[in-house]
């Protein structure tokens, strides 16, 4: 099967915040990578194997300088690694003894159980975010958005744990952290004041916020309150919205207003956004030019074929989405496992995929959907390109995002960070 065309450049990339990575950076940090030629490698699943020669963390159509290192490949398929637009790496058990979860069905009884594990657990949140966000790495994932939960009950100690697995890691990966008011911003007091102080502080680079209506019952207040800390100290806004119909329309429109009154186009998310599943035809249309016009992009995790977001027709308006694995082993669920390339598989599945096409935009979503929404370069093998890949056995792309084989390589910048699931180096 031939290899995949390049996709095309997003015409409006989301601004990365101030703590956040690129690739050159990050590879910059840990010293410029070495010379290497990954031989016999087939990009998307090409028939015929090619060598990729990366020097200074880049692919380039330069011969091999003298000395270069060579990683025999051995006809595996090299894909782009992808980006986790939305996880929850606080909240994790992940590696942790099993913890029974209690019957929950509100965001109030969701939020309490997240309490709950949270004072069960002994490892510090900084240790268990390492473990997820490592095995993240592992599995092919270059980049994440990492939302994590800012309240009284915790005070910033899941941005402190999460901003130490991110240095830990930085070799291998580049994390942008939402501080996000899981509890409400308005209904939960004193979370307004954590909200200011872990952006004013440079810890995080996006604020968040949550069913402005719905929940906090507060939608004009709660939003003035998250674009106010944004505005003030230059960092982004990812909302989680999970209201319905009218009700989260009226949020995302609110949204929408703030972001072109605050001219922060290209620095706003709403992540979930139940409400524009059930649109159709010209409803679905004026609302994705409105929020392509306004800048603001969406995340989707692929819950189930009636609230995925329908990912085709708003890029055809140029909304950017990114895909995300959301809450893993945590107070929500058991589920999750932080393989971006599963929940490329569990996003054609939801889309009832079946063909080659469709399961590949499933992986274009999880790869270049996410990159343009972070601000990243997309990683497509072309000289130019960051050498930021996994390595695969198969015979293509769409059977590989079917079949999920193991990962044998991941490839950061040129340097291998991880080998038959284990992390490499640091």
């Amino acid at each position: 099967m031939p290899a995949s065309p390049r996709p095309e450049p997003s015409p409006r990339p989301e601004s990365a915040g101030p703590a956040a990575l690129s690739s050159a950076r990050a590879t910059s940090r840990s010293g410029p990578a070495p010379a290497t030629v990954f031989r016999n490698v087939r990009p998307y699943g090409a028939q015929r194997p090619v060598d990729l020669t990366v020097v200074d963390g880049v692919v380039t159509a330069e011969p091999a300088p003298h000395g270069a290192e060579v990683v025999d490949c051995g006809g595996g398929i090299a894909l782009p690694t992808l980006v986790d637009a939305h996880i929850h790496p606080d909240k994790t058990a992940w590696g942790e003894p099993w913890a029974s979860r209690k019957p929950a069905s509100s965001l109030a009884e969701y939020t309490a159980e997240d309490v709950r594990l949270y004072r069960a657990l002994k490892t510090p949140v900084g240790e268990r975010a390492e473990r997820l966000m490592g095995h993240a790495v592992t599995r092919g994932t270059r980049a994440m958005r990492a939302h994590v939960d800012v309240a009284p009950v915790y005070g910033l100690e899941g941005v402190e744990g999460v901003g130490s697995a991110r240095e830990a890691l930085r070799h291998a990966l580049d994390v942008e952290i939402v501080a996000f008011p899981q509890h409400g911003v308005v209904r939960t007091p004193g979370t307004r004041e954590l909200l200011e102080e872990a952006a004013r502080s440079g810890a995080v680079d996006r604020v968040g916020g949550i069913d402005p209506a719905g929940f906090d019952g507060a939608l004009d207040e709660q939003l003035d309150i998250v674009f106010g800390i944004a505005d003030r100290h230059g960092v982004g806004v990812d909302i989680h919205l999970h209201e319905r119909a009218a009700t989260g329309l009226a949020s995302l429109r609110a949204v929408i207003d703030r972001t072109r009154a605050l001219s922060l186009q290209g620095r706003v998310t709403v992540s979930h956004v139940f409400c524009v599943p059930g649109l159709t035809g010209r409803d679905l249309d004026e609302l994705a030019s409105a929020l392509a016009g306004a800048g603001i992009s969406l995340t989707t995790v692929a819950p189930s074929s009636d609230l995925v977001l329908p990912v085709d027709r708003l890029r055809e308006h140029g909304v950017e989405v990114g895909l995300g694995s959301d809450g893993v082993r945590d107070g929500w669920s058991p589920f999750g496992d932080a393989d971006m390339l599963h929940r490329s598989h569990l996003l054609a599945r939801v889309r009832d995929a079946r063909l080659d096409e469709e399961l590949e935009a499933a992986f274009r979503t999880g790869a270049d959907g996410g990159a343009r929404l972070m601000g990243l370069p997309e990683a497509d093998l072309e000289p130019g390109s960051p050498a930021d890949f996994l390595l695969v056995r198969g015979e293509c792309l769409p059977q590989v995002v079917v079949d999920l084989p193991p990962r044998e390589l991941v490839v950061r910048g040129g340097r291998i960070v991880a080998r038959d699931g284990a992390l490499v180096g640091g």
